[in-house]
């Protein structure tokens, strides 16, 4: 669950479209986790994949984007583009409570913290900006995002 959490936070501050909310849902025949754009189109898909220990992100048309895994060795995970090349890092902050993603430089980029008022999870921009919220919708059993 909480890899899952981190796929749509991911997700999130890539911005894959232009539309104002995204759903994500499991699709069990293929084993894979798509997403949709707030008028229902298929943006992408990310599927595990247990040989190389990752999860493999894909774009509508079955094309490879990006990779995301975790690193041992630095204790964070990192999300390459289709080249193998890190674009982003994302790991725990325990000093701010909270989830921070970084470039490939190591500069704050976002980071997403729960909020227990409202039990969803906030995503920031590196200015402290609410920029979008992932909320769990009980009636469609998914994780909803919303901009700001």
């Amino acid at each position: 669950m909480k890899k899952l959490i981190m796929v749509m936070a991911l997700i999130a501050m890539c911005g894959i479209g232009s539309a104002q909310s995204y759903t994500q849902k499991w699709n069990s025949m293929y084993q894979r986790t798509e997403y949709y754009d707030s008028y229902g189109r298929m943006v992408g898909y990310s599927k595990y994949n247990r040989l190389y220990d990752r999860t493999e992100y894909y774009n509508a048309n079955w094309t490879l984007v990006k990779t995301e895994s975790y690193n041992n060795l630095y204790d964070r995970t990192e999300t390459k583009n289709s080249n193998g090349t890190v674009e982003q890092t994302r790991n725990y902050n325990t000093l701010y409570d909270r989830e921070d993603i970084k470039d490939k430089y190591g500069n704050v980029i976002g980071y997403r913290k729960w909020n227990t008022l409202y039990d969803r999870y906030d995503v920031f921009n590196s200015y402290g900006t609410l920029v979008g919220y992932y909320k769990w919708s009980d009636l469609y059993d998914r994780w909803e995002y919303h901009e700001e």
